[in-house]
């Protein structure tokens, strides 16, 4: 997943004319702005949130996203099966696990995955896997394992895993989905 947020349009050009189709962005409102006028230039163009989604904003992110990665509490789960319910369809889904167990940063505890899992299940959404961000000054791999032990327990082949610094090492414990940024883009300017 090209990780296109904040990077200038000109350069999300150049990377979609050189082939790539599936790109990640942070916020509903930047993507808003930026991709319809690609999707009219590009065919193909799949789009992955890839940031924290506030409920009030589900509803655009349903309507504008191929997959959303940040599936992190239950009200989310309730207004995203509400949604599609509404529309007959829904974005593949991962669930965002905190497999830090950061304060600050979003996601279910790893203890809380396995039932947090089971309800978004009995809503009928169309989980595909789960995602983490490491700790920024720990070695990932632990994490990364532990997040592979938690989907194969739950039968979900989707590990949205692995960054422009740790992607090797997310590929190596099984990442199916790694989002990279300056690895494609260079360094943000914004």
């Amino acid at each position: 997943i090209a990780v296109s947020k904040v990077q200038p349009p000109e350069r999300v050009a150049e990377v979609l004319e050189q082939g790539q189709r599936i790109f990640g962005e942070n916020r509903v409102q930047e993507a808003q702005g930026r991709w319809p006028a690609f999707q009219a230039r590009f065919d193909g163009i799949a789009l992955h949130l890839i940031g924290p989604l506030q409920t009030n904003k589900a509803r655009a992110a349903v309507e504008m996203f191929d997959a959303i990665h940040s599936l992190d509490r239950p009200k989310l789960a309730q207004a995203l099966a509400r949604l599609a319910q509404e529309r007959g369809a829904c974005p593949d889904l991962f669930v965002q696990v905190n497999t830090g167990a950061e304060p600050q940063k979003a996601g279910i505890l790893p203890d809380a995955a396995d039932a947090f899992i089971a309800e978004a299940r009995a809503m009928d959404l169309p989980l595909r896997g789960l995602m983490c961000i490491p700790p920024a000054e720990e070695d990932p791999a632990p994490h990364f394992r532990l997040l592979g032990t938690i989907a194969g327990r739950n039968g979900l082949a989707g590990l949205s895993m692995g960054m422009s610094d740790d992607f090797e090492i997310a590929v190596a414990l099984g990442a199916t989905h790694v989002r990279v940024g300056s690895a494609i883009f260079g360094a943000r300017t914004g």
